[in-house]
């Protein structure tokens, strides 16, 4: 048990790492979202765009993409599961997407957007700030990474012997296999 903990403990902390390289992945796959100035307020450059629902999408697609890639690593690597191997996955990958989603969120363009606004002039277009909307994205890496464990294990883990085999090694009327 010792054992299996230990290796759960460094799978956590490895998956959290890979974390940083999803955060800027996302900073410079996202789409900008375009915000223009009047001199009194902040608007969208482009009211009826799609950035700020493709820079959610965007952090969705590559954290399920790194939860399917985690879980081939970790499966290949220790060829059968276990509770605290999967707990680690479903932990590590919580934490590697709040990881990403913070290191992107501080890479991404200025975060006082009036601030910003004043400093670039009225009628110029600037970026909004990184942000995550919809904060169920931050469980895209865990689930994908439980799914795709859970099924490497049900096509490729070892099997468990069947308990009733020797009971059923007869032929139809009972008699010994000869």
């Amino acid at each position: 048990m010792k054992t299996e903990v230990r290796e759960a403990a460094i799978i956590t902390v490895g998956v959290a790492l890979a974390g940083v390289l999803l955060g800027v992945l996302w900073w410079w796959l996202a789409p900008h979202v375009p915000l223009v100035s009047d001199g009194e307020a902040v608007y969208l450059r482009d009211t009826e765009g799609e950035q700020a629902v493709g820079v959610d999408g965007t952090f969705t697609l590559l954290a399920l993409g790194f939860g399917a890639v985690s879980a081939l690593v970790v499966f290949l690597v220790r060829r059968r599961g276990g509770v605290p191997l999967v707990v680690a996955l479903a932990v590590g990958g919580l934490l590697g997407s709040v990881l990403a989603w913070r290191l992107g969120v501080w890479l991404g363009p200025e975060q006082n957007v009036v601030a910003h606004a004043r400093e670039v002039g009225n009628g110029v277009t600037f970026s909004a700030p990184l942000k995550l909307g919809a904060k169920g994205a931050l469980l895209a890496w865990p689930f994908a990474a439980l799914v795709v464990h859970l099924g490497l294990s049900a096509l490729f883990g070892p099997r468990d012997p069947d308990p009733f085999e020797q009971r059923f090694a007869q032929d139809p009327y009972g008699a010994p296999p000869a």
